[in-house]
């Protein structure tokens, strides 16, 4: 599917949604925006099955290249357009992410694009997914690392404000006030809690928290060195989990044929020798 080029809005109502796509709009937000996108298209191509669903932020076409012949975008609200726009995928239910009217194990595939960070209860967003997803099932979730050059300049920020000094420049946040910053240590012990095995953890976006596109430039040779230096100091993790379900064994495919048996010829030319020489 094409790769959205514009940014729709939502109600409102959703302060943290509206705070976090505003800021996708800066050039720290686009930059990170770049690093996830390229991240989902490698992550997502190969994974198969029949059902996909990506869980909010509609900026972040996480299911460009996967090749599920049903992929459906999830928002808690919209006012946008009923079909898609820009090449966005077209938001097929409205609903809350911990209440999604689907069967138990029905889907292959939950993509939470910083999902988690603006729910109001991560854990009950990640026991509905963990219901709905089939046996093996992966989810792909994707958010700001609190143990980070961008997560401690927030942190200062908050500390500075907490003394009255918010409007200095020291104190002015780098990245959106709303939501809950959601360390990758803690959702790792979240995700085996509920029986998933976390099968990668990835980083990414290892720019000092510069406000320009000059400066952001200027530092780009750090994604290359960070990886190698500091991995797991980037601004945002993505992370692959896999629902394990205990006491079960998936079974290849039934229609392999079998191996038929010889019949072994040596025992009817020993025969025939046996008539020859009579």
């Amino acid at each position: 599917m094409p790769r959205a080029t514009t940014t729709p809005t939502l109600e409102a109502g959703d302060q943290a949604g509206n705070e976090l796509l505003a800021w996708f709009h800066t050039p720290p937000g686009q930059y990170l925006l770049e690093q996830e996108r390229s991240w989902f298209d490698h992550t997502v191509a190969d994974l198969f099955g029949f059902h996909a669903l990506q869980l909010g932020l509609p900026v972040i076409d996480a299911l460009a290249q996967n090749r599920m012949p049903h992929r459906w975008l999830v928002m808690p609200h919209w006012s946008g357009p009923e079909t898609p726009t820009g090449g966005m995928l077209q938001v097929a239910l409205v609903t809350h992410a911990a209440a999604l009217p689907f069967p138990a194990s029905s889907i292959d595939l939950v993509v939470l694009p910083h999902t988690l960070e603006l729910s109001a209860d991560p854990h009950a967003v990640l026991r509905e997914v963990e219901r709905v997803l089939v046996p093996e099932g992966k989810v792909v979730i994707s958010g700001l690392n609190p143990a980070s050059w961008w997560g401690l300049r927030q942190q200062r920020s908050r500390l500075l404000g907490n003394i009255g000094l918010q409007g200095t420049a020291l104190g002015r946040f780098y990245l959106p006030q709303a939501g809950d910053f959601i360390g990758h240590w803690r959702l790792r012990d979240w995700l085996r809690l509920l029986s998933f095995d976390v099968e990668s953890v990835q980083f990414g976006c290892y720019r000092p928290p510069v406000t320009t596109p000059l400066w952001l430039n200027r530092w780009s040779w750090l994604d290359a060195l960070g990886p190698r230096v500091w991995p797991v100091l980037g601004a945002v993790y993505c992370m692959v989990g896999v629902k394990r379900v205990r006491g079960m064994r998936l079974l290849g495919p039934a229609w392999q044929p079998q191996r038929a048996v010889s019949v072994p010829a040596a025992v009817a030319q020993k025969h025939a020798q046996h008539k020859a020489h009579h």
